[in-house]
């Protein structure tokens, strides 16, 4: 038998590589076998981080912007795995939700999603790839004061479903759907909205998934590789969840 979850000789491409969940894919997808690119606006961390990753590279450039999005996707050659994992978070309900955070929160995670996802498809198509969105638990439930972020992922759970159905036996698409899950953008979340007490801060974010703590982005990262291997040839238009329990309880 072949050693289960490798990706040799497989390109893949990671939006928000350079940090959190998508640093953790782009290390889990290189140790599996591929040769990862990295997306990201933060140069000096995306090249730190492909500098430890071999047979990886970097591509700079904003996920909202057409124009830089084609150009970059005109240079590569050929793909097999995209992860879309750029996104941001806002805190807030709707009557604290001004107009201009929430266009910025449909710009980067939905937006943006879609303009990464268009100018990767015909690479995918020849290919025969697959897709894998990061959404969020708060695209399948309400979380209080998220107004806008859920909002967003739950069109990343749509879209997600909706590709999955029009390129079925084509391109595979499926959306993972984390619970709170320790990474730097947890950490500013926190320091921007918490500074005066951070420890109670992330003691409610641990409580709220029943298993008692957050997920850590290498748990997100190794079902990431699991959708993209050919043990997952079976798998497309799912939604999983990785919430330690959440949306169960």
């Amino acid at each position: 038998m072949q050693t289960p979850f490798r990706l040799d000789g497989l390109k893949a491409l990671v939006t928000g590589g350079a940090s959190g969940i998508g640093e953790s894919t782009a290390r889990v997808l290189t140790a599996a076998g591929a040769a990862v690119t990295i997306v990201d606006i933060d140069r000096a961390r995306a090249e730190s981080v492909s500098g430890e990753l071999p047979g990886s590279s970097v591509l700079i450039f904003d996920i909202t912007g057409e124009s830089a999005v084609n150009a970059a996707f005109a240079g590569i050659a050929g793909l097999d795995i995209l992860v879309n994992n750029a996104g941001v978070g806002l805190v807030g309900g709707i009557e604290e939700t001004e107009q201009a955070d929430f266009q910025r929160l449909l710009r980067v995670n939905v937006e943006g999603m879609y303009l990464v996802t268009k100018a990767a498809l015909p690479l995918l198509l020849a290919s025969k790839g697959t897709i894998v969105n990061i959404g969020s638990v708060a695209g399948l439930i309400g979380v209080k004061r998220r107004f806008a972020y859920c909002a967003t992922k739950g069109a990343v759970v749509a879209l997600s479903r909706q590709l999955a159905v029009d390129y079925a036996g084509r391109v595979r698409v499926n959306c993972i759907a984390p619970g709170t899950v320790a990474t730097p953008f947890v950490d500013a979340y926190i320091a921007k909205n918490f500074a005066d007490d951070k420890e109670k801060a992330w003691a409610d974010l641990h409580a709220r998934q029943p298993i008692g703590r957050c997920g850590y982005p290498l748990e997100i990262a190794h079902m990431v590789l699991y959708l993209c291997s050919r043990e997952a040839e079976f798998v497309t238009g799912s939604v999983m969840t990785i919430d330690g329990g959440w949306t169960a309880a």
